[in-house]
């Protein structure tokens, strides 16, 4: 057993916890300025129009995120596992397959999302007016998707073998060379609305030129060669299916994007689309910490649970939880406190707006809950559960987000709307707590004894 297994099977959980999550944390909050200054250069340099088509435009790229998280997660959860039962050689053709799925994937999706972009981005809400500011962006993305396809994959992959630091470097490199290039591709270059596009694909290529560097160093667990690299029938199939509430979690936000947009155009404006658009990326700035917290359980759960270690997998388990309500709290607290202020870096039109600072308080009423929500979830993928996975995955947005959004506004009207997400947000935290007290019955199960039957350990 080397350093780093050793470190995963004994080391003190809250510690062990703080420094895989912090690397991650550090990575997302500066990801998260580089999504608010992202669109902050936007909102502040090419207008309202240009920020309701970058919502209307999040959506695929959302997809993207959520092919390579298939790949990324999946792969990272067999890693782990193969890790703490001594299987390197898993481990290593794991991680060379994971690489030659992110290249076929990205391929598929760019050259699809080029050929059908108009009618995609019109089914996500896109109006005339809109529409050329969507194009322009998106074209771009989709043209540097396997850098960022690559990276997202390559993180999970990183971290899956206790090496979160790399993770965290390659997420920097991407985030500040975005955020030195946005001002100058949008205010010195003038190229409007296509800078901020441009500048995220490089930033993209940089992360993916460092992990390129990291893994051909010799400096990994991971024994990779050549040869792995090429698509693996014995583990795509697990790869899929444990990846799959990931792509499924972004697949339902894809699903609930279309059902928002196009009613928040309905009942309200354009000016209501754009509001919209920045209250979710603010709430997605304050949500990506909690994701970080997720990267650096993952692992931890992952590996001792393998090992057959359960008290160290309960123990992990409820202190991400903390961890995760405590930063979900000091969210709430911002929104709750300051959405004026928050709202006027990104346009003053929007901040201006009087329903604007109400809007973002509703969205965001309920986010002390999201911590243990996301966590909950995240203990199935790391055991190697997909279906209790999958469903927690999509029941906040696909069970109860939708059809709140299409019924609460024929009785409330455009209030309707934003009342969907405090309600949904409840609901969701009681379905996951239902499948988080059978799982723990089970965990308690092989703590007291082998020979406990739970049904849950079907799922």
């Amino acid at each position: 057993m080397n350093d780093r297994q050793k470190e995963m099977a004994e080391e003190h959980i809250g510690r062990l916890l703080f420094r895989y999550s912090s690397p991650a944390i550090v990575a997302m909050m500066v990801n998260s300025t580089y999504n608010l200054v992202d669109t902050i250069f936007v909102g502040q340099g090419v207008g309202k129009n240009a920020l309701a088509a970058m919502a209307v435009s999040f959506p695929i790229q959302m997809i993207l995120l959520a092919v390579g998280q298939v790949v990324g997660i999946g792969s990272a959860s067999i890693i782990s596992r193969s890790l703490g039962a001594n299987n390197l050689e898993k481990a290593s053709r794991v991680a060379g397959a994971s690489f030659a799925n992110v290249i076929i994937a990205s391929a598929i999706a760019c050259i699809l999302g080029l050929l059908f972009l108009k009618p995609l981005l019109i089914v996500f809400g896109a109006t005339e007016l809109i529409l050329p500011y969507a194009k322009d962006y998106v074209q771009i993305i989709l043209m540097g998707s396997f850098f960022f396809m690559f990276a997202v994959s390559s993180n999970n992959i990183a971290r899956s073998e206790g090496n979160a630091r790399v993770a965290m470097t390659s997420m920097l490199i991407g985030a500040i060379v975005n955020i030195v290039l946005d001002p100058l591709f949008i205010f010195v270059f003038k190229i409007g609305i296509r800078g901020a596009a441009f500048a995220t694909v490089i930033g993209n290529i940089c992360s993916f030129l460092f992990l390129i560097s990291y893994f051909s160093s010799g400096k990994t667990l991971l024994k990779l060669r050549l040869l792995d690299i090429r698509p693996d029938p014995e583990t795509f199939r697990e790869m899929i299916v444990l990846g799959l509430p990931s792509f499924a979690r972004v697949a339902a936000g894809s699903l609930f994007a279309i059902v928002l947009n196009h009613s928040v155009v309905y009942y309200g404006t354009e000016l209501h689309l754009a509001i919209t658009g920045v209250a979710h990326k603010i709430l997605q700035v304050l949500f990506l910490p909690l994701i970080g917290i997720v990267q650096g359980l993952q692992p931890i759960v992952g590996f001792n649970y393998g090992a057959k270690n359960h008290c160290r997998v309960k123990e992990a388990f409820w202190k991400g939880v903390n961890a995760g309500t405590l930063f979900a709290t000091f969210g709430f607290f911002l929104v709750m406190f300051f959405p004026r202020p928050i709202l006027s870096l990104f346009n003053r039109e929007i901040a201006g707006d009087s329903e604007a600072a109400n809007i973002l308080r509703l969205l965001g009423l309920m986010l002390p809950l999201i911590g243990f929500q996301t966590v909950g979830a995240s203990l199935f993928q790391a055991i190697g559960k997909g279906l209790p996975a999958l469903l927690l995955s999509v029941v906040r947005q696909v069970l109860f987000l939708v059809p709140l959004i299409l019924t609460l506004p024929l009785f409330f009207g455009l209030l309707g709307v934003w009342l969907a997400f405090p309600v949904s947000d409840v609901l969701a935290t009681a379905f996951t707590a239902f499948c988080i007290a059978r799982e723990m019955r089970l965990i308690n199960s092989h703590i007291q004894g082998p020979n406990v039957v739970s049904i849950s350990a079907k799922l």
